[in-house]
């Protein structure tokens, strides 16, 4: 039997899949209480703007420069006689004992460590009560509507209902539920939490749907706001990309239009869960910064351009010692949902043996629109 001990470095070869499945966010038009047949087009078009650049040292600019800003760009509106605008995506977690993807050393006593401590700690993440804070946070950050971005904040009213395969679990008012704080939970959200739960111990395979009712200030056709692309070496006069579903409308190679139907519009998985796993107010800073970050080994923060873990605040370093950490404590908790996140720990190891890995998930959720 290996002995439980903690590890002077990680192994040369270390990665975790990510803990969960999850899909897209679909958007729809919701039309005379309709909405699967009525999605939400992303349009590419021109527009003609205005030159507004600021060089930072004060100079006048003017009259260097065309005042036009001729550019090419992609929007999502809703359709004049939509009603609401729905959102809707499928979540499933999955047992944490299956996170370990690749587990690698030089020493394969260091290896078979590193893989017996993670399997003791598991084990004992599965009956803690760590376990179950760490899913009501997710079921928060569901149920408050978070994982909306930029759609959350123009939105008057939004009802969030999330359902398995039995029927309806709860119902949310998203704009009456707390963003940056977890403690008071309804009963609402312990319900969609003890399904969580359940899955990440293993034993349900249920997952669970998630739609978003949203209610605008007005009616029309307003735009909404599904993730943007990051498009390396964009042509010049291409403003801005955005994620979408499907393929681009065809059209005649002499044919002109102003405007072209490029998809349905979608909220990118990542992006998704970029929002739901944003519970960890564990980091140090938390008492001075007040707001929570996502779950990142280095508490890197892409709003803030921060990074808030550092040391022995990183899961690098907890990973070492995970033997000793309580999955009840902020340590714990934290660690818990780092391995959910997913991600390589490999350490620099010189004598490593040479190692074919298959490509998994990273758990690295970067997006373009950092102002959200």
């Amino acid at each position: 039997m290996t002995a439980l001990t903690t590890l002077k470095k990680l192994p040369g070869v270390l990665a975790f899949n990510r803990g969960h499945v999850i899909t897209d966010g679909e958007m729809f038009n919701e039309i005379a209480g309709q909405y699967e047949i009525y999605p939400v087009e992303v349009v590419r078009h021109g527009i003609r703007g205005t030159q507004n650049i600021n060089d930072g040292k004060g100079n006048d600019q003017t009259a260097a420069r065309d005042v036009r800003y001729i550019q090419i760009t992609e929007t999502a509106k809703l359709e004049s006689s939509a009603d609401a605008l729905i959102v809707r995506f499928g979540l499933s977690m999955l047992d944490m004992a299956g996170s370990l993807d690749s587990c690698v050393a030089a020493d394969k006593d260091a290896g078979r460590t590193m893989r017996a401590t993670f399997e003791d700690f598991v084990t004992r993440a599965k009956a803690s009560a760590g376990i179950v804070e760490v899913a009501r946070r997710y079921a928060r950050n569901i149920a408050n509507g978070r994982w909306l971005w930029r759609n959350r904040t123009i939105s008057r009213l939004i009802e969030i209902e999330v359902t398995n395969s039995g029927g309806v679990l709860a119902k949310f008012n998203a704009k009456s539920i707390p963003m940056n704080t977890f403690s008071d939970y309804s009963e609402g959200e312990i319900k969609v939490a003890d399904e969580i739960v359940k899955q990440m111990r293993g034993n349900s395979l249920d997952g669970l749907t998630i739609t978003a009712r949203l209610t605008m200030p007005t009616k029309g056709a307003i735009e909404v706001f599904p993730s943007q692309n990051y498009v390396e070496n964009k042509p010049e006069g291409f403003a801005r990309p955005l994620y979408k579903l499907g393929h681009p409308e065809k059209i005649g190679h002499s044919e002109v239009r102003d405007t072209r139907v490029m998809g349905r519009a979608a909220l990118r998985d990542q992006k998704l869960f970029n929002a739901i796993r944003t519970i960890d107010t564990w980091y140090p800073a938390y008492g001075e910064t007040g707001f929570p970050i996502a779950v990142e080994p280095l508490g890197a923060s892409l709003s803030q351009q921060e990074f808030y873990r550092s040391g022995k605040a990183s899961s690098f370093d907890m990973l070492k010692r995970l033997v000793q950490i309580d999955p009840n404590t902020p340590e714990g908790m934290f660690c818990i949902a780092a391995l959910d996140r997913g991600g390589v720990y490999s350490e620099s190891d010189k004598k490593a043996v040479a190692v074919k890995v298959a490509p998994i998930d990273s758990g690295v959720y970067g997006e373009s629109d950092k102002k959200e």
